[in-house]
């Protein structure tokens, strides 16, 4: 295995290297209290959250929760996935920009940035996450919603529209490749041969103390974010994150190759990526790596968005904004 190309490409790949979080239900009820899933009739929202000023959608899932932000009447559905460790808050920015036209559903999967972990306690998180998506589109009644989805939210976009096609009109991924095991195992990586080198991980995260996670974490979300005053809040949602959740779901990342199952998409597609954050990967290089990757989802559009860092709607609002509203319209 290349570690130095693994390492480069991980960096590029994941929301954040995970770190324990010695309570992760203090940190979700500092975060705000109220993410209880209430037992309305599906398609009812909760009440709106003062603090936040969105609402939480009814429904039951022990694999995430939702906010809710957006007109009574809207254009359209958009759900937004963010990554490992990561805080529905990312996508702040282009909640606002949207939500005057838009109905903009926001996922928190559970056990990431103060959310209790539930059901994703164990084993894989972002299929099973998947799984409640395509539920969740049915009982709110939504009709072919834009699913966006960075990082590891872009795996469970793929996942969301490969296995439920009829469930997604339009799909945009955003830094993320479909099968990342590749970035372990070199050329010909297979999900059983990375198998061993996940298992390693899985148990190197899961057992870690807290402070070296912490160090790693911090020192890779630096260079996941160019923007030095949006690392703070990265950060805290990495910090009050279950660990043994983020060690499972990032295994679970590794051994997930999707590529056999991209022709089962047929929602128009779009993917955001950015040159990987090394100088011996150069835009070139990183365009090959994503055209070969998404090679079998045909019609495909790839971009390559300059001038960034891991985490697009951070470093490059404004651009991202506009290929978000490229991409709805």
């Amino acid at each position: 295995m290349n570690i130095t190309l693994a390492a480069v490409l991980a960096s590029a790949a994941l929301a954040a290297v995970p770190a324990a979080a010695q309570d992760g239900h203090a940190g979700h009820a500092a975060h705000g209290a109220g993410h209880a899933h209430g037992a309305a009739r599906p398609g009812a929202a909760a009440g709106p959250h003062a603090e936040h000023g969105h609402a939480h959608a009814a429904f039951e899932s022990g694999r995430f929760h939702v906010r809710v932000d957006g007109p009574e009447h809207p254009v359209g559905d958009v759900i937004l996935v963010p990554g490992l460790t990561s805080s529905p808050e990312i996508w702040q920015g282009l909640t606002e920009a949207l939500k005057d036209r838009y109905r903009v559903h926001r996922v928190h999967v559970q056990g990431f940035a103060g959310a209790p972990a539930e059901d994703n306690a164990a084993g894989p998180v972002s299929a099973p996450v998947a799984e409640d998506l395509a539920r969740y589109i049915a009982e709110q009644g939504l009709v072919k919603p834009a699913v966006i989805g960075h990082s590891m939210g872009g795996t469970i976009g793929m996942m969301l529209a490969a296995r439920h096609p009829d469930s997604v009109g339009k799909l945009m991924v955003v830094d993320m490749v479909p099968f990342m095991g590749a970035m372990f195992g070199g050329p010909g990586a297979t999900a059983e041969s990375v198998a061993p080198v996940a298992d390693q991980i899985h148990a190197g995260m899961a057992s870690g103390p807290r402070e070296a996670y912490n160090a790693q974490a911090i020192a890779s979300i630096n260079g996941m974010i160019n923007t030095a005053s949006e690392r703070a809040a990265a950060i805290r949602h990495m910090e009050t994150s279950d660990q043994q959740v983020a060690a499972s779901a990032f295994r679970e990342l590794i051994v997930t190759d999707l590529r056999p199952e991209l022709a089962r998409i047929t929602a128009p597609t779009t993917v955001l990526y950015v040159k990987f954050n090394d100088p011996r990967m150069t835009p070139e290089i990183t365009d090959g790596i994503y055209q070969a990757s998404f090679a079998g989802l045909r019609g495909a559009r790839l971009k390559r968005i300059d001038d960034s860092a891991h985490f697009i709607m951070l470093d490059q609002p404004a651009t991202f904004a506009a290929e978000v509203n490229a991409f709805l319209e």
